[in-house]
């Protein structure tokens, strides 16, 4: 008997090990560069499909012949494929010669949860003049995103001339979109379908199909911030009016559609790349990346594998820098080929006022369009307080859905908290929809930054202050009443920027000798095109139609920013590489707000570079730079080196031959970046080098002396500490040299300043002492 029950199991085994070696998942496997020179190369050469189908074949049983075939296939600024695999072919395949790296379709997230005329503004000082020359009508910007609503107001064309002749595109027809819904602005338009394989474990996110329409407004929002066209009288229900567009209203719009309302599949985001640089755009756009929590190697991120290849064809990739914050170590897109944005507030605010019975008002956080007025009261109740019949009050009091006895809750303005991060306010919103709820005040300290839109439902956001005093009226009398007045706008609201609560930290969780994020932009209720469309019951005011625009607020929102911003730059400096545009924009950022003070974050501690970068951008400043860092593609090459890799994997990414003399993440600091971060600097020892060199983009005759700013107990010495250009002497270089002498342990921030007279060429540094 125990005989036959040890086969019966052994056999078991045998069958679920088999079920489980049969069981497929999509697979990126990327192959490195496909031509062999990256500087004399043809634009339109391509690797044939045929190859990388020879190559599935041969590890894949000829009697299973038909999953032979490719959800995508990488054939011109990079090389490889996504492919249906079992975990035995995907081990196989990964020890192929020509592979560089493997590994699951990842999903990716969408980093969204006034701004140009503030940052135009210089903050509240007086801004200067763009001129009618500076015209970016053949800048070409590729966003990769939920796709785009091409009737809005801010994809018209008028004005705008013929599109580039270098233009390669394509705009895509689907059920609900025609090749006329594009034109001289939004010039192309792209969708992407991939085979129904979702899995209970979700590992695979069925593609965009049909249309390259947007359906979730993601993706016209970001669009519209980056290179939208002058639209007047633009508002949210009354909110925000004035006159919205773009960083660089004349550029041209590409829409590549990768992504739906629950994520984006990493392969895909891999091909519309692909196609956005064999497309012909100058700058591409992604608000979106993997989860901080699950944050892969270099080579198996599909962002910065797309990004690095871009790089090399002289296409810059700015990406969003992630909403897990305001925790350290989250933030994410840190390749640094990457443009990597944190998110700021702007000048502009909104307030939803709560009147007590007894006459006293509180001023809360949140956007809501309700009918309630002063006149009329209606019963205040705190959320533990009518818990539903065996339903923990830690629940009840975070309005969990079932938490609460619907029939307490009907006709009431119930107050929540925010203890539990796992159960947003848009779910304890809707919970007391459904209850019939009056109205909502939520408590939360930490995110009254960030406008919460709870449209016609009576909504407002209050900290805990407030809510000692509201608690203290609840529990004085009898029968508490309340109400929530519609929400105001609150112009030229002081001080901006902060660094907003939610913005992914610093320091990378992959290199510490990167400094990331790179820079700060708005990214916190940002007014910009929207799909016309209602959500959810409720979400349009009563007698309204669902408005052309809306307010957004993330990472996603900054991202777009920095995106329209270094668009306007190339307008102007036509012949300008990626890393020219991004240093401008990092060494002319400001660290001041509209009150002239230095920058905060929500919690009004003065920020440090791990959460806002090297600043908030200017775009105007950054025109005239007077000094930048060129990082090439030799610098990625040696951070490649340093980080870890092979010769044999960095070949096959560059298809040169590549020389590593050693392998040590301390000299990453020395790659030729705007900023300079130090992840290791011993207290009383050695004094550790840093080497950059700058090139003069200002007059050809100009001198600049160093100011260094150093944190307390850090002896920073620049060496020569003055730079002499001419017409023969366009780039110099000079080295940092820092010494731990009594500087406190962990993280030192201070910074170097190259001054002629005119320019103010700022550079951050971040030295980690032990």
């Amino acid at each position: 008997m125990e005989l036959l029950l040890f086969l019966f199991l052994a056999s078991l085994l045998i069958c679920n090990t088999i079920i489980a070696d049969q069981n497929t998942k999509p697979y990126v496997v990327y192959m490195g560069n496909p031509i062999s020179s990256p500087n004399n190369i043809d634009v339109d050469e391509e690797i044939p499909e045929s190859f990388h189908l020879q190559l599935l074949s041969s590890i894949i049983p000829s009697e299973e012949s038909e999953r032979i075939k490719l959800i995508h296939h990488y054939s011109h600024a990079f090389s490889g494929f996504c492919a249906m695999l079992t975990e035995n072919e995907a081990s196989a395949l990964s020890g192929h010669d020509g592979v560089v790296s493997l590994f699951p379709d990842p999903i990716l997230e969408l980093h969204t949860t006034r701004s140009w005329d503030f940052l135009d503004s210089d903050l509240g000082m007086k801004p200067p003049v763009i001129t009618p020359k500076h015209s970016s009508n053949d800048i070409i910007i590729a966003l990769i995103d939920t796709g785009i609503w091409p009737e809005s107001p801010s994809f018209r064309d008028e004005g705008i001339g013929k599109i580039p002749s270098r233009w390669k595109g394509v705009c895509m027809e689907g059920l609900d979109f025609k090749k006329s819904n594009c034109n001289r602005k939004l010039i192309g338009a792209r969708y992407y379908n991939t085979q129904d394989i979702s899995n209970s474990n979700k590992t695979h996110i069925e593609g965009a199909k049909g249309s390259p329409r947007d359906s979730v407004g993601h993706g016209t929002h970001t669009a519209s911030t980056a290179a939208g066209v002058f639209v007047n009288n633009a508002t949210y229900y009354g909110l925000a009016k004035g006159t919205a567009r773009g960083g660089s209203p004349s550029t041209r719009i590409a829409a590549y559609k990768t992504c739906s309302e629950e994520g984006c599949s990493g392969s895909t985001i891999l091909k519309a790349m692909d196609d956005a640089i064999r497309d012909g755009v100058d700058i591409i756009s992604i608000s979106v990346g993997l989860s901080s929590l699950m944050q892969s190697d270099y080579l198996n991120d599909p962002i910065a594998i797309g990004a690095f290849h871009a790089e090399q064809r002289g296409v810059m990739v700015v990406c969003s820098a992630g909403n897990d914050g305001p925790d350290p170590y989250t933030v994410v897109n840190t390749a640094p080929w990457i443009f990597t944005v944190s998110a700021s507030n702007i000048d502009r605010n909104f307030r939803s006022t709560v009147v007590l019975g007894n006459g006293k008002t509180f001023q809360g956080a949140g956007i809501n369009f309700s009918n309630l007025t002063r006149s009329t009261m209606h019963s205040l109740v705190f959320g533990e307080e009518i818990a539903a019949k065996f339903a923990p009050t830690s629940e009840a009091k975070n309005c969990y859905p079932g938490s609460l006895d619907y029939t307490k809750v009907a006709g009431k303005i119930v107050v929540c908290v925010n203890d539990d991060p796992n159960i947003s306010r848009r779910v304890k919103k809707l919970v007391l929809q459904d209850a019939r709820a009056t109205g909502m005040i939520l408590v939360d300290e930490n995110n009254r930054d960030v406008s919460f839109d709870a449209g016609a439902f009576p909504f407002t956001e209050i900290g805990n202050l407030e809510w000692h005093q509201i608690l203290q009226y609840i529990n004085s009398t009898k029968n508490p009443t309340a109400t929530i007045l519609p929400t105001t706008e609150v112009p030229r609201y002081r001080p901006a920027p902060i660094v907003a609560s939610f913005s992914s930290r610093g320091p990378s969780s992959l290199t510490e000798n990167i400094l990331k994020p790179d820079v700060m932009a708005p990214g916190v209720a940002i007014l910009a095109a929207m799909v016309p469309k209602s959500d959810e019951p409720g979400s349009v005011p009563i007698g309204e139609k669902p408005s052309l625009f809306g307010i957004k607020s993330g990472t996603s929102m900054a991202c777009p920013h920095v995106t329209g911003a270094a668009a306007f730059i190339k307008s102007v400096h036509g012949r300008w590489s990626p890393s020219m545009i991004k240093s401008a924009l990092m060494t002319t950022a400001t660290t001041y707000n509209n009150m002239k003070k230095l920058v905060t974050n929500n919690s009004n501690y003065i920020a440090n570079p791990h959460e806002m970068g090297v600043g908030e951008i200017n775009p105007l400043k950054a025109l005239n730079p007077g000094l930048v860092f060129e990082t090439n593609v030799q610098d990625y090459i040696r951070f490649l080196c340093y980080y870890g890799y092979s010769k044999k994997i960095i070949s096959s990414l560059s298809k040169t031959n590549v020389t590593c003399p050693k392998t040590s993440q301390d000299l990453i600091s020395n790659i030729n970046y705007p900023s300079i971060s130090i992840q290791t600097l011993k207290r009383n020892q050695k004094v550790k080098v840093i080497t950059r060199t700058v090139t003069n983009v200002g007059n050809f005759n100009a001198t600049y002396v160093a100011k260094v700013h150093a944190p307390e107990g850090m002896v920073v010495n620049v060496f020569p500490n003055k730079l002499v250009f001419s017409e023969n002497v366009e780039r110099i270089t000079y080295k940092v040299s820092f010494y731990a002498r009594e500087a406190r342990g962990g993280y030192n921030f201070g910074s170097i300043t190259w001054l002629d007279g005119r320019h103010y060429v700022h550079t951050v540094f971040a030295v980690k002492v032990e």
